[in-house]
């Protein structure tokens, strides 16, 4: 059963040598989700993490490291689409609360799917719109154990 959408953060931090703790963190999240068959990914976050962790002047993997890991991810998670129906309802949650249209487009993702539950420091965390809650996995108060 899917019940936790991982944000590109997430992803992102699972190679961040930079931050340390948040690596760790990030790393066991995806390990237990995956293992545990309650995470999933959106072609979104994929996309964004591929260009996140290739950019800048000392990027976080080569090229070919981040396809590596793209294509794992693709193996490892339920993936889940960007279809015009997330589209449309995205603008709506831009309309109707405020948030930016691509973390628009991640909620009304998993709204459209059914999937309660976003890991990301992106947003408040505990916030709850139209029934999917915000987690933040790296405040200080989460506890992974409940939610695999």
């Amino acid at each position: 059963m899917t019940v936790v959408l991982l944000d590109t953060n997430v992803l992102v931090y699972a190679f961040d040598r930079g931050e340390p703790e948040k690596r760790e963190r990030a790393m066991q999240l995806v390990l237990d989700l995956q293992q545990n068959e309650v995470g999933c990914l959106s072609v979104q976050s994929l996309s964004e993490f591929f260009h996140a962790v290739t950019r800048g002047s000392n990027p976080k993997l080569s090229v070919d490291e981040a396809l590596q890991s793209v294509h794992e991810y693709l193996l490892a998670f339920p993936i889940f689409l960007l279809t015009p129906s997330v589209v449309l309802e995205a603008a709506r949650g831009v309309r109707d609360h405020s948030l930016s249209f691509y973390d628009a487009q991640f909620w009304a993702l998993a709204l459209i799917n059914d999937i309660p539950v976003i890991f990301s420091e992106d947003f408040q965390d505990g916030q709850v719109l139209e029934g999917i809650r915000f987690v933040n996995p790296f405040a200080k108060s989460f506890e992974l154990e409940k939610w695999i």
